[in-house]
């Protein structure tokens, strides 16, 4: 028999949970691990029926955790006031219909609802204005998946900074931790018993949306990564002919060393897996059309708008999307010509396997670099003061992308907080000059072959003319000039004063362009 709230002093619950999917009910089985009594909500009965038998099934004999509401009305008579209600519901409309419901049911100006869902960053800045006076609306990015959300997810949130003391021991208590000293992971998969130890990957980011903001980049670095990862896997499988179960025993070799990351240890064990019905490795079982649910799509778009160069981000978007032409794909491949395939040795896919080893962790610094470049630049635009050491902590476990590589960024922004690029601190600047030749060299290798690699030229890309002290944006300049009248600045004058060729004069004077 399911438990129902009532509202008796003694029953009064912590904090209601609306949304009891497959993030919502990890979330609420968390917090209830974690010591919170929980008010649930979801206007699905089978998904409230389930997490009160998952609750009867994890608590034994313990007084019940979770206690299931019928409407929106009861959910604000169980809680203790001021109320603390968190959304775990899809983006866009379904946020909004949930708080118009809670207002209608009586929500208190001094209430909190935190919205936990994927929305977009300018979303939640609309909603805390659509909402002030009526409740307090605050956001709490989350990621890490299914089981990140149940053992210990990374949370960033960002709102109401009175908001953020009343959440604060909530969000630290089901984070994931971390060890300060190594950066790995604290792990406990266990019901009922949370990791308690450790730095825990949640910090207040900034104003509302700044939260959502990060998690986007978060989204859009993890893109890069993943595709950085399959491009190294592709060169490996066709090029050097090595069997998935080979490459696996790569990604294992090098999960021990620098690149130790979840996305590896995942890739392992994707390869290693033999599909049921056919005993094909899985992967050549698999669709090679990938699906994308638009954050790094938003990553991409918010590049372009704020001038940030994020290449490498935007082509790993731009690979899912190619992927999905795949029956323009296979009748190209019948009369687009690639090169022959070389026949390598043992000693030479063996040198080829280091160097890609190599340029995939250089490729992987620029994404990263990429990504913090870009949330500095919009954080300047919209006056958040982001702090990069503590977005690379939360970012170290609990999430997709972590890894012990994030324990070198987080010593890289404490050192300097003014750092301009992660390409310039001199430990990886360092990593960058031992490697690049490798980095060139397997690129050359993808080339030469025909394995296309657009995410890790990209990233070389970045990385050069980062590098470059002139590019021939001179010449683009002059061309803009000629067909346009859009002016030059020369590097012989004071900066910001500008000139023009009079382009369709016999003798083309030089004219200063005034303010």
């Amino acid at each position: 028999m399911q438990a129902t709230a009532n509202n008796s002093s003694d029953s009064l619950c912590d904090i209601g949970f609306i949304g009891l999917g497959v993030m919502g009910g990890n979330l609420t089985l968390n917090l209830a691990d974690n010591g919170y009594k929980i008010a649930c909500f979801d206007l699905d009965q089978a998904k409230i029926d389930a997490i009160i038998a998952q609750d009867t099934a994890e608590r034994g004999d313990a007084e019940p955790r979770v206690i299931a509401c019928r409407s929106y009305t009861e959910l604000l008579k169980n809680l203790k006031a001021p109320h603390l209600i968190i959304l775990s519901v899809p983006a866009g409309e379904p946020v909004d219909h949930v708080c118009h419901h809670l207002i209608d049911a009586g929500i208190d100006a001094d209430d909190i609802v935190v919205d936990t869902g994927n929305s977009l960053w300018t979303d939640s800045v609309e909603r805390e204005k659509k909402y002030k006076g009526k409740f307090i609306f605050f956001s709490t990015a989350v990621s890490g998946g299914e089981v990140g959300a149940r053992f210990g997810p990374s949370l960033m949130p960002s709102g109401n900074p009175y908001a953020w003391t009343r959440l604060e021991p909530v969000l630290h208590a089901i984070a994931a931790k971390v060890d300060p000293d190594t950066g790995k992971p604290i792990e406990s998969n266990t019901p009922g018993h949370p990791v308690k130890h450790g730095e825990p990957c949640a910090t207040y980011i900034g104003p509302v949306g700044a939260g959502h903001y990060v998690k986007m980049v978060h989204n859009g670095i993890e893109y890069a990564d993943m595709q950085l990862i399959c491009e190294t896997y592709h060169v490996m499988r066709y090029a050097l002919a090595m069997t998935p179960k080979e490459i696996a025993a790569v990604f294992r070799d090098w999960n021990e060393g620098e690149l130790n990351s979840y996305l590896i240890e995942i890739s392992a064990e994707v390869l290693e897996q033999t599909d049921t019905e056919t005993d094909l490795p899985l992967v050549d079982v698999i669709l090679d059309r990938a699906g994308q649910k638009g954050t790094g799509l938003w990553t991409a778009v918010s590049s372009l708008e704020v001038g940030s160069p994020a290449q490498t981000i935007t082509q790993a978007v731009f690979a899912r999307s190619l992927s999905s032409l795949k029956d323009e794909r296979v009748a190209a491949s019948k009369v687009l010509a690639g090169p022959a395939l070389k026949e390598y040795s043992a000693s030479e896919r063996e040198e080829i396997v280091t160097a890609l080893k190599h340029a995939l962790y250089c490729s992987k610094i620029c994404a990263y670099a990429q990504g913090f470049q870009l949330m500095d630049i919009a954080a300047k635009e919209h006056g958040w003061k982001l702090d990069f050491a503590e977005i690379a902590k939360i970012w170290r476990a609990g999430c997709i992308i972590r890894a012990v590589f994030l324990q070198s960024i987080t010593h890289a922004y404490e050192q300097n907080d003014n750092l301009a690029n992660l390409l310039v601190d001199p430990f990886f600047t360092q990593q960058i000059v031992s490697y690049q030749q490798d980095w060139r060299s397997a690129i050359s290798h993808a080339v030469l072959s025909g394995v296309p690699c657009p995410a890790m030229m990209s990233a070389l890309g970045y990385y050069d003319s980062y590098r470059m002290e002139v590019l021939p944006a001179n010449l683009l300049q002059g061309q803009r000039d000629y067909f346009g009248a859009h002016t030059f600045q020369r590097v012989d004058k004071p900066a910001g004063k500008r000139y023009h060729i009079e382009w369709s004069e016999p003798n083309r004077p030089q004219v200063s362009i005034k303010k």
